[in-house]
């Protein structure tokens, strides 16, 4: 699936990627929002200030070493339970969970604000993540096959895409 579009009428681009999961919104809330449940889908593990969302708290992103040596900080921008989170992503990107009510389900519609020649690379891992989230196991190279997908829709737009970080040590 390569369902993320690009918008690029804000100060920087952003990914938008969208997904339908069965569970009704104050489920979805507890997976964006527990720490247990983060480690799940989310990439790296999700340190909140005081255990507790609230804006202005600050929050650290530790990647597991074997994927990465790196730990990012973020703050909390805007929590309204069980609609809206924002925050932070280290010092260049702004994520943003916007859930609402579909049917039985929710309609989880995920932004990524971030520096343009990430776009392509980020789309790719958050689909990932997002599979992850729905429950749906992860297809041989489906991170290298989305990121060539987003790499060739994003690149006449908005410039020359990225890969992973040099640093990086994971499967892609």
């Amino acid at each position: 699936m390569t369902d993320g579009t690009l918008d690029t009428t804000g100060a920087k681009p952003a990914v938008r990627l969208s997904r339908y999961l069965p569970d009704p919104p104050a489920v979805v809330w507890r997976a964006i929002t527990e720490r247990e449940q983060l480690k799940a889908w989310f990439p790296c593990d999700v340190v909140v200030e005081g255990g507790r969302w609230a804006v202005g708290a600050a929050i650290t992103f530790p990647f597991p070493a074997d994927v990465i040596d790196m730990t990012l900080t973020g703050t909390v921008l805007a929590v309204d339970e069980p609609r809206l989170l924002s925050y932070t992503w280290g010092e260049d990107e702004v994520l943003r969970f916007e859930l609402s009510a579909e049917g039985t389900g929710t309609r989880l519609v995920l932004t990524d604000e971030l520096q343009a020649s990430w776009a392509a690379r980020n789309a790719a891992g958050w689909e990932d993540c997002l599979d992850r989230l729905a429950g749906t196991a992860a297809e041989p190279d489906a991170w290298r096959r989305r990121f060539a997908a987003y790499s060739a829709a994003f690149e006449p737009v908005i410039g020359p895409q990225e890969g992973p970080p040099a640093e990086f040590k994971g499967e892609v």
